[in-house]
């Protein structure tokens, strides 16, 4: 089983090829990064221009370096949201079109659904059932992944997202974007004991999680002291992680101890942590030792592979395509798209199109 994949669901524009037995044979993604840092932050509008620039001449390099052509695919995967709903339109209309003209099955894949598979991509992947952590610019959810389209989120963010309060730190530190690397750059060197920033939800009884309040807190402390020297900056940032890893370590301290008692033995040797945020090395290390402290596996995706990416979607609509849960070609993108766990078997996720 060999398919396609396009992802089109933010500012990267992404393609790749998956083969069941080969593995993932290519990955192309061109970042929009330089087209938005202007703006400090995603424009829709010109990211959606740019997905119709940029990803028929990915589609055409992935399927050359794969040495793959049409005959060779039994379907294209495409995510169909959530997103921005102008780039989730540029990458299905492509997707659907080229299953159309090839005769090949589409599948719509769930963005999350795609950065919850994409630790499968490893040498070693985690067996199922395990909790999953997903940290990223527009969510922050704990998950139990009982199998694949099987999901029941435990914990949610109440406000920001993880990735969302390190965008918006950055911008009012006056620091470029994408956010989430420029405070871990900044922050090297810091002293986060300089300041007292608040630790969210710590000690609830509910694995949720928080963020507009220590984004809050930096937002004072930063105006009590303008105009902010480097060393200021860079305090701020050490800070920020710091407290922002803390917050979520505790509450994945806490998804451990429910899982305990509700899931499986092997759920709670397994631990899954994907997203853009799950990239950054203070989180990874606050993980970590959490895991180890819970007797846990880590399994956390190369960096390339936490944001944004194709490979994520090939693997997810391998999977799906595997299981006979395909899509109709009048398929929507959908901007909000919730993970449901009451949702119809063949999706998981709520019913997007056709029938399977």
């Amino acid at each position: 089983m060999r398919v396609l994949a396009i992802e089109s669901s933010c500012d990267e524009s992404a393609a790749a090829v998956l083969d069941a037995h080969g593995g993932l044979l290519s990955h192309e993604l061109f970042s929009q990064v330089d087209l938005h840092r202007t703006y400090g932050g995603v424009v829709p509008e010109l990211a959606s221009r740019d997905h119709v620039r940029r990803l028929l001449p990915l589609v055409r390099s992935a399927l050359q370096r794969a040495a793959t052509d049409a005959r060779d695919l039994h379907g294209v995967a495409y995510t169909a949201g959530p997103g921005l709903i102008g780039a989730l339109l540029t990458g299905a209309s492509l997707a659907r079109s080229l299953a159309y003209a090839w005769k090949l099955p589409a599948i719509g894949v769930h963005h999350l659904e795609g950065h919850l598979l994409a630790p499968l991509l490893e040498a070693e992947p985690p067996p199922f059932p395990h909790l999953a952590l997903l940290v990223s610019g527009g969510h922050t959810l704990l998950i139990e992944v009982a199998a694949i389209g099987r999901y029941r989120v435990l914990g949610a963010s109440r406000d920001d997202a993880a990735g969302e309060a390190f965008d918006k730190t950055a911008k009012l530190l006056g620091l470029s974007q994408p956010g989430g690397p420029a405070v871990e750059r900044s922050g090297i060197g810091g002293r986060p004991e300089r300041f007292a920033l608040p630790r969210p939800m710590l000690g609830r009884a509910e694995p949720h999680f928080s963020f507009a309040g220590l984004k809050t807190a930096v937002r004072q402390q930063a105006q009590a002291l303008a105009p902010l020297s480097d060393e200021d900056v860079a305090d701020l940032c050490a800070a920020f992680e710091l407290a922002a890893a803390q917050s979520v370590a505790d509450r994945v301290r806490l998804g451990m101890a429910m899982a305990h008692a509700q899931l499986e033995p092997l759920a709670r040797r397994h631990l899954v942590v994907s997203g853009g945020v799950a990239a950054n090395r203070r989180l990874r290390a606050g993980l970590a030792e959490v895991a180890a402290s819970a007797g846990y596996a880590l399994h956390v995706p190369p960096p390339a592979l936490c944001t944004d990416n194709a490979a994520m979607v090939a693997w997810a609509g391998a999977e799906r395509l595997a299981r006979g849960w395909t899509d109709g070609l009048d398929v929507p993108a959908r901007a909000r798209w919730p993970l449901d766990p009451d949702a119809a078997p063949a999706l998981g996720f709520g019913r997007l199109g056709a029938k399977a």
